[in-house]
């Protein structure tokens, strides 16, 4: 049987347990007819993930799912669907909001509900709900979530930093815990494993401006707001939610300097020396408490590599193609986006082939970022020396990004 009406789906996600529940709960009170359901992926180790649903009274139901290939997360996925389907068949539940895990990024959770949902369920907002005065904390923590118990499979080996950055910069809403007086709460006694031992101050404007430079795309709500209920069936787009993180059309941040907190959006047309990059890559990674990006090097003139780091972690991968290395009769294979973003970057010699890459991060030293970048370009001589010698160059991007399986 089909429901009558789809069931409206917000996700609630971040690492940010405290703030996380905060948010649900006010959701609980101030949304008529929701309920909530939530994975404990903290179980797995026992083999079982356990499913909670509650409603504003209480626990509804219980239950646990088995793993599925050692795979905490893939349980939740298998499990998630069926229990969106029965609250929308049962009819007395007006808005479904999923608390996702600690270490559940939200934008495999959207694209599984969009995919999956059929005519019963309908996402209708994404959320990060944050407290302000770990953002910084968490954006240096380059440890690997395991070594925290937030890690959702054997083989998941994210850390801290980038799967906080991703929950950030993915979402509409950044759902922000404060006090019942609007001024910035400090953090609660057990927010997190990730600052034990650290002597973390109450949230203060640099917080704020730095949540502001890094996620220009969301709206920063106050969990205790009554706009937040409002947020939860605005509509969210999953396809323009996954077109602002692809490196080739990303939403990336502009230049700021607000609060003490800088934003360096750095872009050049002349490509990269690999060797001089690859020998710069320890130093560019640590500038910065987040920098994002895509880039080319000279002698890998057709190849669109992504650029994220933070918590002092650097990720390059190859994600394909330019453009300009593509024959015309693939552009109409290729999404209206992402030929938008090339046009508005279109170079008569190098086609959309750039460097953008911004750099965010309180304390931002933009002078000596800008002059380590520049000297990772080729000379005037190396660059009219030409396409084919670049290709001569030193091969240092090799190992990284060609694994020797």
């Amino acid at each position: 049987m089909t429901a009558p009406h789809p069931l409206p789906v917000v996700l609630v996600g971040g690492l940010h347990a405290d703030a996380r529940r905060a948010t649900v709960d006010r959701l609980l009170r101030t949304a008529p007819g929701s309920v909530a359901l939530h994975h404990d992926l903290a179980t797995a180790a026992e083999g079982t993930v356990r499913r909670t649903v509650r409603d504003g009274s209480g626990v509804r139901d219980e239950g646990e799912t088995p793993l599925v290939n050692d795979c905490a997360c893939c349980a939740l996925r298998e499990d998630l669907m069926p229990e969106l389907e029965r609250l929308a068949r049962a009819g007395d539940c007006r808005l479904a909001v999923v608390e996702l895990w600690d270490s559940v990024e939200p934008r495999a959770m959207a694209e599984v509900v969009v995919a999956c949902g059929g005519d019963d369920v309908r996402l209708t907002g994404v959320f990060t709900a944050v407290d302000p005065a770990l953002v910084l904390p968490y954006l240096g923590c380059g440890d690997d979530l395991a070594e925290f118990g937030l890690a959702a499979a054997s083989s998941d080996r994210r850390t801290v930093a980038d799967t906080f950055a991703r929950q950030l910069e993915y979402v509409s809403v950044l759902a922000l815990t404060e006090d019942g007086e609007g001024g910035p709460k400090a953090p609660a006694a057990d927010a997190n494993r990730v600052t034990e031992g650290q002597d973390v101050e109450p949230a203060d404007a640099a917080d704020f401006a730095l949540l502001t430079q890094l996620a220009p795309a969301a709206r920063h709500i106050r969990n205790d707001s009554v706009e937040l209920a409002a947020a939860a069936v605005a509509g969210f787009d999953v396809e323009a939610a996954a077109a602002r993180q692809h490196p080739a059309s990303a939403l990336l941040p502009q230049t700021a300097d607000t609060d003490g907190v800088a934003t360096l959006v750095w872009q050049r047309r002349r490509p990269f020396h690999p060797g001089r990059l690859y020998a710069a890559l320890e130093d560019l990674s640590c500038a910065a408490a987040r920098s994002r990006g895509r880039f080319w090097l000279a002698d890998r003139p057709d190849t669109l590599l992504s650029w994220e780091a933070a918590g002092g972690a650097l990720l390059v991968e190859d994600v394909g193609p330019w453009l300009a290395a593509l024959p015309d009769a693939a552009w109409e294979m290729v999404p209206a986006t992402r030929r938008v973003a090339a046009s508005l970057d279109w170079h008569p010699e190098h086609g959309d082939r750039t460097q953008h890459l911004t750099f965010t991060s309180p304390g931002l030293d933009t002078d000596g970022l800008t002059s380590l970048l520049e000297s990772c370009l080729l000379t005037d001589a190396e660059y009219e020396a030409g396409p084919e010698e670049w290709r001569r160059l030193s091969r240092a991007f090799d190992e990284l990004l060609d694994p020797v399986s």
